[in-house]
């Protein structure tokens, strides 16, 4: 089996992708969450005020050129 990544730019060309699926002829899925991301989800179920994924980036960034900058 091989996998391939393809960018739809034509509606016509989903419905032909439809098509092959229902043939048994492709098996189209999402492609999966990162770790970080299911780890979020997960622990925002137990959270009502949890930051969001770019609350987040923004404060790992700061964190890690403060540590950088001290080398």
């Amino acid at each position: 089996m091989e996998t391939i990544r393809i960018e739809i730019l034509n509606e016509k060309a989903m419905q032909l992708i439809k098509g092959m699926q229902n043939l048994k002829l492709i098996k189209v899925s999402e492609p999966p969450d990162s770790k970080l991301r299911t780890y979020l989800k997960k622990m925002r179920r137990h959270s009502a005020t949890a930051p969001n994924f770019e609350e987040i980036t923004k404060i790992v960034g700061e964190v890690r050129a403060t540590r950088y900058a001290k080398k």
